[in-house]
């Protein structure tokens, strides 16, 4: 059911639309865009009555860009465009996805440059507002000539082909059209093309990435606040003044959260004159790690914050009517975005995994062996960390960045590419998989805080720990902690740490 309505216009998408429209909003074009996309239609009917040869227009593509094609196929020319280059592989993309790359297409298109008809459009637009979503498998594009394969596969049931995913599961893409009473549309000159080269795929999936990223490092903050303070650790290093003597935005806006985090903290004071030096790594430099993972996160939410406003494919029309062959589909700048994003999240895990080693290690944290209140019989959340190494190994592998990778194909006229839609799916899975661990330490931090009687919690820590508790509870002899770790880890995607730390940060900046 869509719940609400967004009106594309000629300015492309915002982070905002993109975030709305993959938790279920629908999509139409405005009046402006209408004009635009008829304007530039008419350009390209223009273009296909002239005689001069305009690639993807009236031409082949790729290697074949010379081979001029007879008026009367220009159709036939489209069609065969999207078949043949529907041959991805490898698991299908989620809904979520799905549906924020027929958005993102929508509206590069709706700019007026492409050459795309009004019907065409508006009926990529009736799937996306229905109930069902294109199968569109996740591997196969070079991520330069844009998405190719996954952008095919996501266009066929426009002309009655592929499949779709619905209410009954996985369905012919003609029978999805007959289900919404829409007719598949007989393809023009430039509209396969208009409709495959583009970047949607690789961005649809990194700017999913970064939400989560972002609210993993509101999670990690969080979880690193109750660490801290059930570790008996010091607030002293997050001193604004130390910290203002290398102001990296990110590590100001961490050690901030942190210390409205333990605002008020009984247990932090309990121990004030006691004969430690400083902390470990882990605790001590929480806002010089998590901070630059956050400060690099500006700059990939910078990154696709232009490519969502921008078009992407390739031949692209100018204001005189004439079509212009350029680069705007390679996916460069989003594949060292995305591999970026992987390798600055690979690290709230990789510390993260270090304080979980401190929370259960007796020698360490002077708590119970694996915060159980029986060890020896019981195994505790021993095995826990296990699994956040393992995660975090994995993580490091993932981190290899696609972007310097490069094949050459089409007769070698491609000769190099982004490989952004690998970078972007590794992402996905280095957050999805940092999730996990940190989870894993807030379960282990709110396991700790069973054994500490030294008063009450912070300000935000509370609230941390009550959240947990509503939906975990305390270990008092060995169970399956896997259900409570998923659990843990939904928190952090629907982003419930993000709203307390933001109501804790603003409580503590009213005073």
């Amino acid at each position: 059911m869509i719940s609400e309505m967004i009106t594309i216009g000629t300015s492309g998408a915002t982070m905002d639309q993109a975030v709305a429209v993959a938790n279920g909003s629908g999509a139409e074009l405005g009046p402006e865009a209408r004009q635009a996309v008829r304007r530039a239609r008419e350009f390209t009917e223009a273009t296909v009555r002239g005689d001069c040869p305009v690639y993807g227009v009236n031409t082949g593509f790729g290697r074949l860009a010379g081979t001029v094609v007879d008026r009367e196929d220009l159709g036939l020319l489209q069609r065969n465009l999207l078949l043949s280059h529907a041959c991805g592989t490898g698991p299908h993309f989620d809904r979520a996805t799905t549906r924020l790359m027929m958005f993102l297409r929508a509206a590069s298109l709706s700019r007026g440059r492409s050459g795309i008809r009004e019907e065409t459009l508006d009926l990529l637009l009736d799937i996306l507002n229905s109930q069902y979503y294109p199968v569109v498998p996740s591997k196969g594009s070079l991520g330069a000539s844009g998405d190719l394969a996954p952008l095919a596969h996501l266009c066929l049931p426009l002309i009655g082909e592929g499949y779709c995913i619905g209410p009954e599961g996985m369905v012919p893409g003609r029978t999805a059209l007959d289900d919404i009473c829409r007719e598949p549309v007989i393809l023009g000159a430039k509209e396969g093309l208009a409709l495959i080269n583009g970047t949607q795929a690789m961005t649809a999936a990194s700017v999913l990435a970064l939400i989560e990223s972002e609210r993993l490092a509101d999670a990690a903050d969080a979880a690193a606040a109750m660490s801290l303070e059930v570790l008996l650790g010091t607030t002293a290093p997050f001193d604004t003044e130390l910290i203002n003597l290398r102001p990296h935005p990110g590590a100001l806006e961490t050690a901030s959260n942190l210390s409205a985090l333990v605002e008020g903290s009984e247990i932090l004071v309990s121990h004030i004159a006691c004969d430690k030096v400083q902390d470990a790594y882990s605790l001590r430099c929480v806002p010089q790690v998590h901070g630059a993972t956050r400060d690099a996160l500006s700059y990939v939410r910078n990154v696709l914050s232009i490519e969502l406003a921008s078009v992407t494919d390739n031949p692209l029309l100018l204001p005189d009517g004439s079509f212009i062959s350029g680069g705007n589909f390679h996916g460069q700048p989003v594949a060292f975005a995305a591999d970026h994003m992987a390798l600055v999240v690979s690290e709230l895990a990789d510390i993260s995994e270090r304080r979980i080693e401190r929370l259960l290690n007796p020698d360490l944290s002077g708590l119970p062996a694996f915060l159980t209140p029986d060890p020896g019989l019981n195994s505790g959340l021993m095995i826990s960390q296990y699994t956040a190494a393992s995660l975090v190994s994995e993580n490091k592998v993932l981190c290899h960045p696609a972007s310097v990778d490069s094949i050459p194909v089409s007769g070698s006229q491609e000769d190099h590419v982004s490989m952004g839609t690998t970078s972007a799916r590794q992402a996905l899975e280095v957050v999805r998989n940092s999730s996990y661990v940190l989870a894993t330490e807030l379960v282990c931090a709110a396991q700790a805080a069973e054994f500490i009687h030294r008063g009450r919690h912070g300000k935000g820590t509370c609230l941390v720990y009550k959240r947990i508790r509503k939906d975990v509870e305390p270990l008092e002899e060995d169970r399956q902690f896997g259900d409570d770790i998923d659990r843990v880890a939904r928190m952090i995607s629907d982003g419930v740490f993000s709203e307390i730390l933001a109501g804790v940060v603003q409580e503590v900046g009213r005073k």
